[in-house]
């Protein structure tokens, strides 16, 4: 992989597909990152944590520096944190606290981080009296209860989003989720698993769908937080048509970004704002805020953060259909799709279940999902008995694998959390929404109790 100054202006748009291309990696050299949110709240009263005080988020970032971790400040508040194995905590706009794991070599060892972080998470918060819920969509609170934390690329964005959509501000305060990140070896290999993770996101959303609760009562969804993407901003959001097309590549992904519509520029400590403006014209030095200028890699980099599809490219591809939910399916979905994309064999076959599915089918799972999960309709079946199918491939993909634990075993024992799922024909939500009728005395509450990590 070739090594950039973040600072190298870009002379053309040619220097934008080399920097995919850079990130191609020999396949004996990829790596598996998960990424997963999860809301912090106070035991006492089941609010959400504010960004000061004693109960804060700001505490817990200061706290678990004991733990190895360097703090990254906006000014003089600590809105991150960072350890030298490339892993990271960061603040999603509600205060939501995401583990941004390093890159590691088997689902064995990224489960592993998973589990410590939360160790480590958990011993701060049981002092402070406050805990962590994994879950797609906060269960019981409005936005206006929920704090802005104090990081101005997300004011910037806060006041685009009204513009764009209805439900950008619930996105950005009041939703988790969770993302595997994966290498990929050739612009030929990026794009068939890209195509191959596009086509499967609707069934993702479907397993891990984990948010059937607003304001205390049922919203009407098992994916609530995949309904709020549908209404968010279609200019950077949802089923990409472009990446079913054979000649689909990184130049074609160049082409959508520069059509997408910037937030941001970053420059002197300073986000200035760029909302709506064209990063072609930033290109050329015609960027509007910023006369005369010409972006960086660092720009570039920043633009490739503010799109929001159902898959992602940057130097590696992010799958990003899954709601959050307990450690366990934490665990599942790196396990779900290194399965798929890391075996040649598996690879091969799922790209042949998924071929003459067209960008309409897919278009229309994602758009009913939110509301059936697994029971959502396709051609003569459901997705239950996709689900099944695809995790037999992945299954099989992680034996082939042979990444045995210190007990001797494979990854694929991941897998079980799914099985059980299918086998159920039950999504995490509609659990919950059954003990919410018969156990919970049509409560949210106690969701707090039993389902924080």
């Amino acid at each position: 992989m070739a090594i950039f100054s973040s600072e190298k202006l870009i002379a053309d748009k040619q220097q934008l597909v080399q920097y995919f291309q850079d990130g191609c990696t020999p396949s004996d050299q990829w790596k598996i990152g998960t990424e997963h949110e999860k809301f912090a709240f106070d035991n006492e009263t089941l609010r959400p944590l504010r960004y000061s005080g004693d109960k804060g988020i700001k505490r817990l970032l200061l706290e678990l520096t004991k733990f190895g971790w360097d703090p990254i400040f906006e000014h003089e508040n600590p809105i991150a944190l960072k350890r030298q194995d490339n892993s990271s905590i960061t603040l999603e706009p509600g205060g939501q606290f995401e583990l941004s794991g390093a890159p590691l070599a088997t689902i064995h060892e990224t489960c592993g981080e998973i589990a410590q972080h939360l160790e480590e998470v958990k011993s701060i918060a049981t002092n402070l009296d406050v805990a962590f819920l994994g879950i797609g969509y906060i269960p019981k609170w409005g936005l206006s209860e929920i704090e802005w934390m104090p990081k101005q690329r997300y004011e910037i964005m806060k006041n685009y989003m009204t513009k764009k959509g209805e439900l950008g501000h619930h996105m950005m305060l009041a939703t988790c989720t969770v993302q595997v990140n994966l290498d990929y070896s050739s612009e030929e290999r990026m794009a068939k698993m890209f195509k191959i993770a596009m086509a499967l996101q609707p069934l993702v959303t479907a397993l891990w769908a984990n948010s059937p609760f607003k304001e205390g009562k049922k919203n009407g969804y098992l994916s609530y937080r995949s309904h709020i993407w549908s209404d968010t901003d279609a200019d950077r959001t949802g089923i990409l048509p472009f990446v079913f097309e054979e000649k689909f590549g990184f130049e074609r992904y160049v082409e959508y970004m520069l059509d997408v519509p910037m937030y941001f520029v970053y420059r002197d400590g300073k986000y200035i704002d760029a909302a709506g403006e064209s990063f072609r014209d930033f290109l050329e030095g015609n960027l509007a805020s910023l006369p005369g200028e010409k972006p960086t890699l660092r720009d570039w980099e920043d633009h490739l953060t503010t799109v929001f599809p159902e898959v992602r490219l940057k130097r590696f591809i992010e799958m990003r259909g899954a709601d959050g939910g307990p450690w366990t399916n934490l665990c599942a979905l790196p396990a779900f799709w290194v399965g798929l994309l890391y075996d040649e064999a598996s690879l091969i076959e799922v790209e042949k279940y998924i071929d003459d599915w067209t960008v309409e089918e897919v278009k229309s799972l994602r758009n009913q999902v939110p509301a059936e999960a697994l029971a959502t309709k396709f051609r003569t079946s459901s997705l239950r008995d996709v689900a099944l199918d695809v995790l037999e491939i992945s299954k099989n993909g992680l034996k082939t694998r042979n990444k045995l634990d210190g007990s001797g075993n494979d990854e694929s024992h991941f897998l079980a959390p799914l099985f059980e799922i299918v086998r159920s024909g039950k999504c995490p939500a509609e659990d919950l929404l059954i003990k919410f009728d018969k156990n919970w005395n049509s409560s949210v509450e106690p969701v707090f109790r039993e389902f924080s990590y």
